[in-house]
């Protein structure tokens, strides 16, 4: 995002599946003539399987409130991040969608996983 703001850099598309606010006016990739793609990065704190839903609950309402300090939003922005605070519930389903799509996505392109010794 810096070099983008400095000129240094020319966005074309965004590669997430909806526009985005940080870059308002760029198309996305699957709107300029491949439909359907979409390629994010994300990032989400995870805990144990065994923490309790409280403890996970607490965690969650600390990290938006964070999230949504304006200061916080601005600088995570200004490095190309765009903020989507959400429950854990709803990160989980959004991880499970991505790993069925780069699964099959892995597949379909016959790519194995080497475990020999190197």
């Amino acid at each position: 995002m810096p070099f983008i703001k400095a000129g240094r850099l020319r966005a074309l598309a965004v590669t997430s599946a909806e526009p985005s606010a940080l870059l308002p006016g760029l198309p996305t990739i699957a709107s300029t003539g491949l439909p359907g793609y979409e390629s994010i990065s994300m990032t989400g704190i995870f805990a144990p399987a065994n923490v309790s839903t409280a403890v996970i609950n607490r965690l969650n309402q600390e990290i938006l409130r964070v999230l949504t300090k304006s200061d916080v939003k601005e600088k995570l922005a200004n490095s190309g991040a765009e903020v989507i605070a959400s429950s854990a519930q709803a990160l989980a389903i959004t991880k499970k969608k991505d790993m069925a799509i780069k699964g099959k996505l892995i597949n379909d392109a016959g790519i194995r996983s080497d475990t020999g010794p190197r």
